[in-house]
């Protein structure tokens, strides 16, 4: 790693900072520190969008995805289904953010159920976000982590001056609190501009990567193709009905579609970006606009990982590559110097726009959905300070959660777990939305009972197989892809028959006694 590349990296991390900081100090009040004034236009909210959903496991990760043996384009088959999702919230969940001032996506269920509703679907997008983004973080200092190693100042070597257990650690509290820092300062302005500086910055490292890749392979573009081709690599249709597989057409257009309906109409940190949007159709064309980009973007990075497998047969790494690490290991073994420093820099733009628009959206979320109600009477500076408050805890929080991970994590993509806790429960977040949106007659009672029933169905459909085997239905696990399914599916049918259940019971009570 030569000091020229950690130069650019650690330029990039200070540069970003800063910019954010400066930007975000314009920000006025808590309108301000949350929607951007509702003044962003649509190009940078899609693009915010689209950073947002596009974190160091999507950069790092999908590539895996075609780069393992019997890996190939079917992943697209989720983006497919992802454009569908989005158009369904821009036409049925859209209109209810855009009624009135909103600062979250559950004051809409307060308005229609009550406050006991709006809490419990705030409690489980603050917990499933924490989570979910804790593995991004630690993706993130995986990265940050073997260039400390390769920097030689973590390590055993004579040159160092910290112990190699300190690496992962220290990578962890680096990226964490950097993106707390221009996220505390400058609230969401600072994040959506900073997303679209990332999102370039990103685009432009995989591209150069990949035709740096691709110029050293023997047959060059055509060795791409035509290897790619032979070995099945660019394969995009399965049209097999098997319920326990993630990409297959069926799972892009039943469970994807339910998936990205919910993380991008039930999810606070996406619904924040329509809302600093000018206007309801600005919202909605940023919204779907932003699903080709997507499908363009995972069609690099599958790209990509094609590309990998033909390059490490030709030139066999030195090490066996660990999941997840066969993109990382080409940029820091075989980028010229100062190219390295650039995707690096790429990287980690991934991760912190990510990371940053999960901890405005959460500190968001805690202050108007679980604080504010508390105390109605509080000012807005004070509430304002507390907001960056909580955007520090909850930094804290993701970071205690990736140096879990360091310790405990599986080997297997981050890509799929990481989403596989986004569709755990936003679908039933989701179910909850239909529920109040597309009916008149369940109340919050009834709502709550069929969210405990999701919660139930969901965590069936994640560990049934493993506790109860003999009763399961499938031969292994459902595919994570259909858990918003069954989440939302089962929230709204037992929303509907306790609703039933209750006006039936009410009818029955004579009029004298009621």
């Amino acid at each position: 790693m030569s000091p020229i590349d950690l130069g650019i990296i650690v330029v990039y991390i200070v540069g970003v900072t800063l910019f954010g900081s400066i930007l975000g100090s314009r920000s006025k009040g808590l309108k301000g520190y949350f929607l951007g004034g509702g003044q962003v236009p649509a190009w940078a909210v899609m693009l915010s969008i689209v950073a947002t959903e596009t974190s160091t496991a999507t950069f790092l990760s999908v590539p895996s995805l075609a780069y393992r043996e019997g890996g190939d384009f079917t992943y697209l088959q989720l983006a497919l289904g992802y454009i569908v999702g989005r158009v369904l919230v821009s036409v049925i969940l859209l209109p209810s953010y855009f009624r009135g001032q909103m600062y979250t996506a559950y004051q809409v269920l307060n308005d229609r159920f009550g406050g006991a509703t709006k809490t419990a679907a705030s409690v489980l997008f603050l917990l499933s976000r924490t989570l979910g983004d804790g593995l991004r973080l630690f993706l993130a200092a995986l990265v940050l982590r073997n260039l400390l190693l390769l920097s030689g100042l973590v390590g055993d070597g004579p040159g160092s001056i910290m112990p190699i257990d300190w690496a992962m650690p220290i990578a962890i509290v680096m990226m964490g609190l950097s993106t707390i820092v221009y996220t505390f300062l400058g609230g969401m302005t600072a994040v959506v501009w900073t997303d679209v500086t990332q999102f370039i910055i990103y685009m432009i490292g995989a591209v150069a990567a990949l035709v740096l890749m691709v110029a050293r392979l023997d047959g060059g573009w055509a060795d791409l193709w035509e290897t790619g081709s032979a070995l099945g690599k660019f394969r995009m249709f399965d049209f097999t009905f098997d319920l326990t597989r993630p990409f297959t057409f069926w799972a892009g257009m039943i469970g994807g579609v339910v998936l990205n309906t919910a993380t991008h109409g039930a999810d606070q940190m996406m619904v924040q970006r329509y809302l600093s949007a000018r206007s309801q159709t600005q919202a909605a064309v940023a919204l779907i606009c932003s699903g080709f980009v997507v499908i363009a973007q995972f069609a690099l990075f599958l790209l990509i990982g094609v590309a990998l497998s033909i390059f490490y047969v030709e030139y066999p790494p030195e090490r066996p590559l660990q999941v997840d690490d066969e993109f990382a290991s080409f940029i820091v073994n075989y980028l010229p110097t100062g190219l390295v420093g650039l995707v690096v820099a790429a990287i980690f733009s991934a991760a912190m726009s990510t990371l940053s628009s999960s901890l405005n959206a959460s500190a968001s979320s805690t202050i108007n959905d679980l604080i504010r109600p508390m105390a109605p009477s509080m000012s807005d500076d004070r509430l304002l300070r507390l907001s960056k408050v909580m955007t520090v805890g909850w930094g804290l929080a993701q970071m205690g959660i990736a140096g879990v991970a360091a310790a405990k994590f599986q080997n297997s993509p981050v890509v799929e777990d990481a989403l596989a806790i986004a569709s755990f429960v936003t679908g039933i977040i989701l179910g909850v939305f239909l529920l109040g949106i597309l009916t008149t007659t369940v109340n919050q009672r009834s709502a709550l009972i069929g969210m405990v029933a999701g919660l139930v169905a969901v965590s069936y459909a994640r560990f049934g197989p493993e506790l109860i085997e003999p009763l399961y239905p499938f031969e292994g696990a459902l595919a994570w892809p259909y858990f918003a399914l069954v989440g939302s599916g089962t929230t709204v049918l037992v929303g509907l028959l306790a609703s039933r259940v209750s006006r039936k019971g009410s009818a029955t009570i004579p009029a004298s006694e009621s």
